[in-house]
């Protein structure tokens, strides 16, 4: 199979997870040792993924608020067999997320194992 089809079927799956924040779909998208980051906060932000989970499970889910969805993928780019980037936007609330995702391929399953992202105030 394509493996910038299978990539693009875990980013809808990764916009899935942040719109419903659904748990099982955070489990399946992220590899466990991966991290999260931001530059975009007054302090330098960074989690591991048992940090950034208790912020998706007592976030009040986009959807619950009936936001409109927004989620868009730029661009997909394979490095290798196992390695790759993608550049995504969402929003959340007010906020516009542009997301830099690396993602591994380990025992032949894509998982994010980097989510660096910038903030910008929705229009």
């Amino acid at each position: 199979m394509d493996q910038v089809v299978v990539i693009n079927k875990l980013l809808h799956d990764y916009f899935d997870m942040l719109y419903f924040c659904d748990l099982d779909k955070f489990e399946k998208v992220f590899h466990p040792k991966a991290i999260y980051a931001t530059a975009d906060e007054e302090a330098f932000l960074y989690r591991n993924m048992s940090e950034y989970k208790k912020v998706l499970a007592e976030r009040l889910s986009p959807a619950s608020k009936q936001e409109i969805r927004k989620d868009f993928i730029d661009s997909v780019e394979l490095a290798g067999e196992n390695t790759a980037r993608a550049k995504v936007r969402c929003s959340i609330g007010s906020k516009d997320f542009v997301d830099y995702l690396t993602l591994v391929r380990v025992d032949g399953q894509w998982s994010i194992i980097s989510k660096v992202f910038q903030i910008k105030q929705g229009a």
